[in-house]
């Protein structure tokens, strides 16, 4: 279906994520931290990153200031918190609160590949 990056530092997350999504058809790459998660989407392409939008170093705002200025700066990008309020103006597509339903995340993933980013 697609190519997916996660970027979680939390590796239970990380692996009910990939499992998750794996098995719905998509492609997917992890990673533990903010710093990989924008080496790994420099190095490759993804038609969706989701990120949490918490995380120690380089957090997901980090991750998607990073993404915007890219060549490739048009990726969707989906954050994901357990505090979603106060992101307004960040440069997601979209932020889901946690904890988030494998359903919801599957459904969001699916309407941002195809939708894109205008």
């Amino acid at each position: 279906m697609g190519a997916v990056l996660v970027i979680d530092d939390e590796k239970q997350v990380l692996e009910l994520l990939k499992t998750a999504l794996t098995l719905h058809g998509h492609k997917v790459e992890v990673a533990d931290t903010g710093h990989e998660g924008i080496t790994k989407f420099d190095r490759s392409s993804y038609d969706v990153v989701i990120t949490d939008v918490r995380m120690p170093g380089l957090d997901g705002v980090g991750v998607v200031h990073h993404i915007r200025k890219s060549e490739k700066g048009t990726t969707p990008v989906m954050g994901i918190s357990g505090t979603p309020w106060g992101l307004e103006g960040v440069d997601f597509d979209v932020v889901l609160k946690k904890p988030v339903s494998i359903r919801t995340l599957v459904e969001h993933v699916g309407i941002l590949k195809k939708k894109g980013r205008p």
